[in-house]
């Protein structure tokens, strides 16, 4: 019999928390309970307080006696990651569920985040809405609406409630085991650079290859230097590094300054490039900063507007790229596509640049440590099929010579 972790604030929410458990329990699913209040409970839990408090070197007195609400939260929710994490290798439970506030919520996701990709992960939020990253992260969290607080039980939460109970159930009950096992390769993907994503892939997988394409739109990016550094991949086909341009310039897509260091330093053989390095992304036109206002803007639809990167920004994201291409531990290589780094830098486009493409190309040529990263220049848009082919074909051969 499967069993479902029920973690949360137990004091201030302990008739919610009893519903899940006798619901659960009303299902056939056995449960493990964790409180992560800071006062006594409604109802006995498996794991008390005091011990997740002690996880985070605290005593659980001390932390109440401070009266430092953001101090006893992030000592709980240290403990609860640490504990939680613990009792999932252990075996312990294999699905996770809780409730709550902004104050709960925060306590508990850092703690889902931590356990594996694919273990079921359900918070009933009333921060379901809006910007969810700070909960959410690189994980695949459950976020689900509380639609009215979590503050008692009536005719919407024990439905609300209800259904986060039955989706967990559905989700133990029901697993794919139907899956033929390959290595997985990572490789980033932009909408102007999909032509060449889709070609190599297309190769990679004729090979024996699964390719998991991460979108770079700051969250794909670090989503995928998190399962780099996790095992999970083979080998990393890192063509589109657009998120740079953003995380120098202030773009609304970037990846944090750790974007394009997770394989070299975990020596997993990679093949990058410069995909989409001619824009910076924001939102509606309206949304552009004042002092970009008089630069060559492109309107990619109504919610996205792109900016073409100058000479000077070029050369800055090449030396940036260079930096953390020359932290590489394994093989690595660079390829430049010399007519073209997007679909819209080509010849009649409106983010043609020759002049600008060049001063990135110069800035990796200068700065590049050639004795760790091999430097491959092919005289061929990143778009075509010869350029995403190549990539493709180097990555195999150094993914198969490790």
């Amino acid at each position: 019999m499967k069993t479902v972790a029920i973690v949360g604030t137990f004091d201030s929410k302990g008739k919610e928390f009893l519903y899940l458990k006798e619901l659960f329990t009303e299902i056939g699913l056995n449960t493990l309970t964790l409180h992560t209040g800071t006062f006594e409970p409604a109802f006995v839990p498996d794991v008390s307080n005091e011990e997740i408090a002690a996880e985070a070197g605290e005593n659980l007195r001390e932390l109440v006696a401070r009266k430092d609400r953001a101090c006893a939260t992030a000592a709980m929710a240290k403990g609860t990651e640490k504990i939680v994490l613990r009792l999932y290798q252990e075996g312990k439970f294999q699905g996770i569920i809780s409730l709550g506030g902004s104050g709960g919520t925060s306590i508990i996701t850092p703690a889902m985040r931590a356990l594996p990709i694919g273990v079921p992960k359900i918070v009933v939020s009333t921060m379901a809405s809006g910007n969810t990253e700070q909960y959410v992260g690189t994980s695949d969290v459950i976020l689900m609406p509380s639609i009215v607080d979590v503050a008692g039980l009536n005719s919407i939460s024990t439905r609300i409630f209800s259904n986060a109970v039955f989706a967990m159930a559905g989700m133990l009950e029901h697993q794919v085991t139907k899956v033929e096992k390959k290595p997985l390769v990572a490789a980033t993907m932009f909408g102007v650079t999909t032509p060449c994503i889709e070609t190599a892939k297309a190769y990679l997988e004729e090979q024996g290859y699964e390719v998991l394409v991460f979108h770079a739109t700051g969250t794909g990016g670090r989503t995928m230097e998190d399962l780099v550094r996790s095992g999970y991949f083979q080998g990393v086909l890192d063509l589109t590094t657009t998120e740079w341009c953003d995380e120098l310039f202030g773009g609304v897509l970037n990846a944090g300054p750790n974007r394009c260091e997770a394989a070299g330093l975990y020596g997993v053989p990679q093949v990058v490039s410069v995909g989409a390095c001619d824009m910076v992304n924001f939102g509606p036109i309206d949304t552009v900063p004042e002092r970009y206002k008089h630069r060559n803007l492109y309107r990619h639809n109504p919610t996205v507007t792109l900016m073409r990167t100058t000479v000077e920004e070029n050369k800055a994201v090449g030396e940036k790229l260079a930096e953390k291409l020359n932290l590489a531990k394994g093989e690595s290589v660079l390829m430049l596509p010399l007519k073209g780094v997007s679909m819209i830098d080509a010849e009649g486009q409106p983010f043609y640049g020759p002049e600008e493409n060049e001063a990135l190309f110069d800035a990796l040529r200068t700065n590049l440590n050639r004795s760790k990263v091999e430097l491959c220049e092919l005289d061929e848009h990143i778009n075509d099929d010869s350029f995403a082919l190549a990539a493709a074909k180097k990555l195999i051969a150094m993914m198969e010579s490790k």
